[in-house]
């Protein structure tokens, strides 16, 4: 209880230097700016390219091709991977994309089936705005994720171009599956045609099995049955697919961790150095508390106290930007037609904050213990 009376000791503390509490507030809510933003790319890879015991689908690719541009199937591979065993459904997709090179802002057309789609491969997309019939009744409608939709502004009934296809926004879709929020599903006969004239060729199958453990011995049998064929394949699970195009992504957020690690050591820095400055203004005040009966622990509580606040305001403050700027601006990185979105949530911001907290106790361990084995007689004679 007499820690909790001191509280106002300790937000004195802070607001008697107004101005390097308020440059050590900053600078940690700069660090902890970088360090959330690293966080929230870095779970966006772990959430697209992490497989899991759920997982069910594969995707056929043309052999040797990474760009979609480059990799065209016979449409007709359908109908034969539909006769392996395991296999539930197969959606042929045409992608056209806006950029192959990796960027924040890429538009990526999905040609499919329209009607198999919705019953198939789409069921877990949600219609949030306009219509699924409109989508259907309509050959140059698109079906928007909620992610593309918002960073270009669009809404249903509005038309938009890009990649040199010009389509009408039907709907506005949501998805768990981070592919689905950053492209645009349209027909697939609409995208072959749109200035190409690619009927019966597709860029890759999406292939669904009826059980995970059947992705790799379905994969095999279908890269064995195409591999003597003009066009072989090389099929692998959706998550790995991914990993295999956004390798260079992957790299890029490995390092950035780094950065954090450097930002984390740089809020460490700031709050022992404007608690030990602090501390050694106070030595005379710290014999005062002693004289009132004040115990060395309690001295070492409040002291370590001050770094923990000072962190958590500044972290907090960095946190929430973070957050902020990463879910108004709705970023993905996106290379060759799949996503790795940029995934801000509360637990983000939980996070950044517990690790502020821990920064500021440790910041905090040395001045208070230095502070706590100084007698009164030594603090007075320190003045």
């Amino acid at each position: 209880m007499k820690i909790i009376r001191c509280f106002p000791y300790v937000t004195k503390q802070i607001t008697r230097h107004r101005v390097r509490s308020l440059l050590t507030v900053f600078g940690i809510a700069i660090a902890m700016f970088l360090f959330t933003s690293v966080q929230a790319m870095n779970d966006g890879v772990l959430e697209a390219t992490t497989a899991t015991a759920s997982d069910t689908t594969l995707v056929v690719y043309r052999e040797d091709r990474y760009c979609p541009a480059t990799s065209q199937l016979p449409q007709d591979y359908q109908r034969r991977i539909e006769g392996i065993d395991g296999v539930s459904s197969v959606t042929p997709m045409m992608v056209v994309v806006s950029n192959c090179r990796t960027s924040l802002d890429v538009v990526t057309f999905r040609g499919v089936p329209k009607e198999s789609f919705l019953s198939g491969a789409g069921k877990g997309i949600e219609v949030i705005s306009g219509s699924a019939e409109d989508w259907l009744s309509r050959t140059d409608a698109a079906l928007l994720g909620e992610t593309l939709a918002n960073r270009r502004g669009l809404k249903p009934g509005m038309r938009f171009d890009a990649a040199g296809i010009t389509a009408t926004v039907a709907g506005i879709v949501r998805s768990d599956n981070p592919q689905d929020q950053n492209v645009a599903y349209t027909a697939l006969e609409f995208v072959q045609l749109a200035g190409r004239d690619r009927l019966g060729i597709v860029t890759q199958f999406n292939v669904k099995v009826t059980d995970s453990a059947l992705l790799d011995p379905v994969a095999d049998e279908i890269d064995e049955m195409f591999r003597t064929a003009q066009e072989p394949t090389a099929t692998f699970g959706e998550k790995a697919f991914i990993g295999r195009l956004a390798d260079d992504i992957i790299e890029l957020v490995g390092f950035a961790r780094w950065l954090g690690l450097g930002c984390l050591a740089a809020v460490l820095a700031l709050v022992a150095n404007s608690i030990v400055l602090g501390v050694q203004s106070r030595i005379a005040e710290h014999a005062v508390l002693q004289t009132l009966g004040y115990k060395s622990w309690v001295i070492a509580v409040l002291i370590i106290a001050e770094g923990v606040l000072l962190c958590a305001i500044g972290g907090l403050l960095g946190a929430v930007v973070a957050l902020s700027v990463a879910r108004s601006g709705n970023y993905a990185l996106s290379v060759e037609g799949t996503s790795i979105p940029i995934v801000a949530d509360y637990g983000l911001l939980l996070m950044g904050l517990v690790v502020c907290v821990v920064i500021g106790v440790i910041a905090g361990l040395v001045p208070a213990w230095q502070a706590s084995r100084r007698s009164i007689v030594e603090c007075f004679r320190a003045v």
